[in-house]
């Protein structure tokens, strides 16, 4: 059967897939989906023992923020991996283009599994994590772009953001693949063995990951779309140059960059990223209950996608987007109130019935630095390794350095660091403070993964129609570079250094909830640029009418 569609060249016939094909391409794009962000995001949940194996520095704060920045060069790459995989999905097709990416992210997270540790091979064992990071950020920078592509051009126009929201809850499967390998890990490997070695297990999995994903995926035929535009002769001579180019296209990309990517990448990563981090790092929760909760909040969570995008289809890509940026502007800060009390509410407690006082003079606290030049420097770098909030008054003619706990008073100049962490530590107990591993009571957990699931639900939102509304906003003949671009730009700098920036923001500050700043930052930015720029009304493809920029800002749905 035959049919036209604005997605294809207006000349060429363009075949219908049959509902069996569709169903194929679906699991098949989404499994991919799902394997690749795996072996993207197993690098994240397992970061404390990556930094120890590959970036020992003796200070947990430097270690951490050193995995973050190997994270964060992953995605730098994401961009380039766009540009390339974008120009060979344009010009030689979508299948074969993300079977090249998923072979290549394979082979690159398996490869981080087999790398000595640095006590073994010294400074070449960073340095190959980072090569390995590099590759996976090429990779994804072809990925999604060409499974959101391969999706929508099968997809029927009315059924677009349905079926390109499996994309996006994929995404989040791969997370929760990533903690739920880590957990059975952990079950069956003993805890110090798991440290040692074991950690290692989740990622040379990929190699059994890629298989599956391959086998799946070379059961595919080619995008229906690209099929007519091969036989119509109008494939793009250069597509990434055309993507700059094409009328109006500057306007889109500028769109897609600032009011699509940077808002869904923000927020999805503080929903999940940030949060895991921030549960059982500054607030201690105890690591499995952590990746048990996030587990349980992002699988409901994958559903919200799923139905966000159904929803586009009724009411437009536009609203969902809005009203999702909107809320998390609201509600970013109160849920990670909320995840504070309810996971270690005697921190919270303690925090406002003795809070902590550092006075004294050059109060420099360099979170790259493995070790403070400072008394009071290395004070403030102690009390960021412990979640401890302080208030800081640096007094340049102070003579000594003052640790003030509630009433009480301790001076800490002179003491060796072997010394005075374990009393800073016992000060701060005196007062309640409880630096024990959590394990919040059954109420807590549900409470907990209740804002988790909130978190989701912003996420949700601002991402489940995304894949749907980024192919309908691009012509056909340069969609997977159009698309893939200002996506990977978006989410490969403004998201993917988020933990990076987000741990500074908290390291300098000692305030473990400053760093959600950085993500509402981005989002409020990000919303202006969604409602100037973003077509309202119902859902449409690309036309030729959309060539010349609209001299009006769309409306809200």
């Amino acid at each position: 059967m035959a049919t036209t569609n604005a997605n294809a060249p207006a000349a060429a016939p363009l075949r219908e897939p049959s509902a069996k094909e569709i169903r194929l391409v679906i699991a098949a794009s989404s499994a991919g989906t799902v394997f690749e962000w795996y072996d993207f995001f197993i690098y994240g949940t397992l970061a404390a023992l990556i930094g120890k194996a590959f970036f020992p520095s003796g200070s947990e704060t430097l270690e951490l923020l050193l995995v973050w920045a190997g994270f964060a060069v992953g995605f730098g790459f994401r961009p380039l991996g766009a540009v390339l995989f974008g120009f060979l999905g344009d010009r030689l097709g979508r299948k074969y283009t993300f079977l090249v990416t998923v072979t290549l992210m394979g082979i690159a997270t398996a490869g981080v599994g087999l790398i000595p540790s640095a006590a073994t091979i010294g400074i070449a064992a960073p340095i190959i994590v980072i090569l390995f990071r590099i590759l996976q950020g090429l990779a994804l920078g072809g990925e999604y772009g060409g499974a959101a592509v391969y999706v929508a051009e099968h997809a029927p126009p009315e059924k677009r953001g349905f079926y390109t929201s499996f994309i996006q809850a994929s995404v989040v499967g791969g997370f929760v693949l990533s903690i739920a390998v880590v957990l059975v890990c952990r079950a069956l490997i003993p805890e110090d063995d798991f440290a040692a070695w074991g950690w290692r297990v989740p990622f040379l999995l990929s190699i059994i990951l890629l298989a599956i994903s391959l086998w799946m995926r070379l059961k595919l035929s080619e995008s229906p779309v690209f099929q007519a535009m091969k036989a119509a002769g109008e494939t793009a001579g250069n597509p990434f140059k055309e993507s700059f180019t094409y009328p109006g296209n500057k306007k889109r990309l500028f769109v897609a960059l600032f009011g699509i990517a940077g808002v869904l990448t923000v927020i999805w990563y503080t929903a999940f990223f940030y949060a895991l981090s921030f549960l059982r790092g500054p607030m201690r929760m105890d690591e499995g209950v952590t990746e048990i909760v996030v587990l349980i909040a992002g699988l409901i969570s994958m559903s919200f996608y799923i139905m966000v995008g159904k929803w586009s289809d009724r009411v437009g890509r536009k609203r969902p987007i809005i009203i999702g940026a909107i809320a998390t502007l609201v509600f970013l800060f109160p849920i990670f109130w909320g995840l504070g009390a309810l996971s270690n509410p005697g921190l919270t407690a303690s925090a406002r019935a003795a809070p902590v006082v550092v006075t004294g003079r050059a109060c420099e606290h360099d979170p790259f630095a493995a070790r403070q030049e400072t008394a009071c420097g290395r004070l403030l770098a102690d009390l960021t390794a412990l979640g401890v909030s302080y208030e800081l008054r640096e007094t340049p003619s102070a003579p000594q350095t003052l640790l003030q706990v509630g009433e009480r008073q301790l001076a800490v100049d002179g003491y060796a660091d072997a010394q005075r962490k374990p009393l800073i530590q016992y000060w701060l107990g005196r007062e309640g403070y409880d630096f024990s591993r959590q394990r919040p009571p059954l109420g807590n957990l549900v409470g907990i993964v209740a804002l988790l699931c909130a978190l989701g639900m912003l996420s949700a939102l601002t991402y489940g129609s995304v894949a749907a509304l980024l192919a309908e906003m691009f012509p056909a003949r340069i969609r997977y570079s159009s698309m893939s671009i200002p996506y990977h730009i978006g989410a490969g700098y403004l998201g993917g250094f988020l933990p990076l920036i987000a741990g500074y923001i908290v390291a300098r500050t000692g305030d473990p909830y400053a760093g959600l700043w950085y993500c509402w930052v981005v989002m409020a930015f990000g919303l202006l640029v969604a409602w100037w720029g973003i077509p309202g009304g119902p859902p449409r493809d690309f036309a030729e009418t959309d060539r010349q920029t609209p001299s009006a800002a769309p409306s809200l749905p």
